[in-house]
């Protein structure tokens, strides 16, 4: 099973419609049995809420639904999962400050985790609902490349 983990500031609205985009992409692609996926956030804000209602508005028009509740990023998460996917540069920060001594989990940016490309997927929270459509588009693209680049760099495991 790989373990692939998306994390946002508040695990309200990008990282969980990442979340929800990979796994529609898992399933598209016939791999979903491969995969555990789940989401969290760097700050505690939203702990326990269900994502914004623009994203999961946008879930909804595109064929999914969105049921996650929030919850924090803590130091276990390295241990818990083979690929940590950051949203922006403070959310890699935020994340690698929790790392334990010793651990390799990979961190890697949404979108360009294997072209060594660090554009950000963009924080909507304070836009208007095509901010969500714009970050719906860009994690859609970006899911397709995260999913080849762990399949190629998992080959002996799947």
């Amino acid at each position: 099973m790989i373990r692939v983990l998306f994390v946002c500031l508040g695990n309200i609205c990008r990282s969980p419609l990442a979340e929800g985009v990979f796994i529609q992409t898992i399933k598209n692609n016939k791999k979903s049995h491969l995969f555990h996926v789940d989401s969290a956030g760097t700050a505690s804000y939203h702990i326990g809420k269900l994502p914004d209602i623009r994203s999961r508005q946008v879930a909804e028009e595109n064929g999914f639904k969105l049921t996650h509740r929030a919850r924090a990023f803590t130091a276990n998460d390295f241990n818990n999962f083979d690929y940590i996917v950051v949203m922006d540069k403070q959310n890699r920060m935020d994340v690698e400050s929790k790392r334990p001594k010793n651990n390799t989990t990979p961190v890697l940016m949404m979108r360009g985790n294997n072209t060594n490309n660090t554009l950000e997927v963009p924080d909507p929270y304070y836009g208007n609902y095509s901010d969500f459509v714009n970050v719906y588009q860009l994690l859609s693209s970006a899911c397709d490349e995260l999913l080849e680049y762990i399949l190629s760099s998992n080959q002996n495991n799947v």
